[in-house]
């Protein structure tokens, strides 16, 4: 899966993933690959996702992601290193 992580300012992250963990504003939830399409509001939380070089997270202060046909967009207010 494509994943694509945005702020207002810059692109933080752009690259294939197997799996991703998203702070919802109703729970944590989790895509993999072939989910159905969705989305979803974000809570001030961790992302995670699996890349062929291991895990990686990024903190956000909140968003929206869209996952749609094996790609995720998430439009992160802010994200803190």
């Amino acid at each position: 899966m494509l994943l694509e992580i945005v702020t207002p300012d810059k692109k933080v992250f752009q690259g294939e993933v197997s799996e991703a963990t998203f702070p919802g504003a109703l729970g944590a939830f989790q895509v993999l690959t072939n989910h159905a399409p969705i989305v979803s509001a974000l809570a001030k939380g961790p992302v995670s996702f699996t890349t062929t070089e291991g895990k990686q997270s990024f903190q956000v202060e909140g968003g929206v992601v869209e996952v749609k046909q094996n790609t995720i967009v998430v439009l992160a207010e802010k994200v803190v290193d």
